[in-house]
């Protein structure tokens, strides 16, 4: 199944002229790392820019500087790290803030340590809300699956190929069938990226056909996760949250690749083409 751009618009949630900035999702990301500052904005840009009311950005102590100057239109706050990534010190902040938050994202940049992965397995215990897993925070699970295996409320996964792989579970090559066996063991929404990105629960599914090779550069992937917290924030339902994420961005990277050519662009122009297509 696919998506048209009407198909988006339509499952968009209406902004009605009564309404605040709380009635469009309250959303945290936990990303970022030293060396890694730019995923944690470009994932909070592609929330925002995707209709998100409030995004808090968790970011560990070292970057905090960074972050705060790059992000002026999110709510930015340090957290304990330790070499650069987050400790399992920062548990007890992360844990006072879950139960006002209406969808939530960890990896881009997020790196892997034993403070990170204390995080990690807390928030997928502990957090009543649909969950966004990228990046580091993917290979993280795939050290640790039944995490993911016992958690109660929905998880979506958004590997590239080589992360996919490196779950271990499906033995299809073909990536449609691939991806529905592993959403099926895992339990959780895969968004299988790349040419054709798909998208499934293991029962349902989605082929995208938005998108281009100019999308392929670093940063690309933190820009859809964050698009993807934003939809699930304002109550779009996961499986179509995950479609209609994946219909922007690659829609947003043609509207580049059409402006620009394919070479040079980057995702911070995709970040800006996302409200035309959205309006």
């Amino acid at each position: 199944m696919q998506l048209s751009h009407q198909d988006v618009l339509n499952i968009l949630p209406d902004r009605k002229p009564d309404s605040h900035k709380g009635d469009y999702g309250k959303i945290l990301l936990l990303c970022g790392s030293v060396g890694y500052t730019g995923a944690a904005a470009l994932a909070a840009m592609g929330a925002l820019r995707s209709g998100a009311g409030l995004v808090f950005v968790g970011v560990p102590e070292s970057i905090y500087a960074i972050e705060a100057v790059k992000l002026t239109e999110a709510i930015v706050f340090p957290l304990p790290d330790e070499g650069g990534m987050l400790s399992e010190k920062a548990i007890p902040a992360i844990r006072k803030r879950l139960k006002s938050m209406d969808a939530m994202l960890i990896g881009p940049g997020l790196g892997i340590s034993p403070g990170t992965m204390a995080v990690l397995e807390m928030v997928l215990r502990e957090f009543e809300g649909p969950i966004v897993v990228d990046a580091d925070g993917i290979s993280i699970l795939s050290i640790n699956p039944q995490w993911l295996k016992e958690r109660a409320f929905p998880t979506i996964l958004t590997p590239h190929d080589g992360e996919f792989r490196r779950l271990g579970i499906a033995v299809a090559e073909e990536r449609l069938a691939g991806a529905m066996v592993a959403a099926r063991e895992l339990g959780c929404i895969m968004v299988r990226k790349g040419h054709e990105t798909v998208i499934t629960d293991g029962k349902e599914y989605y082929v995208n056909p938005t998108g281009n090779p100019g999308m392929a550069v670093g940063g690309s992937g933190d820009v859809l996760a964050g698009i993807l917290t934003g939809l699930l924030g304002q109550g779009i339902t996961p499986l179509q949250a995950s479609a209609c994420a994946a219909y922007l961005h690659g829609a947003a990277g043609d509207r580049c690749a059409e402006k620009m050519g394919q070479y040079g662009m980057l995702p911070t122009d995709m970040v800006q083409e996302l409200p035309y297509l959205m309006k």
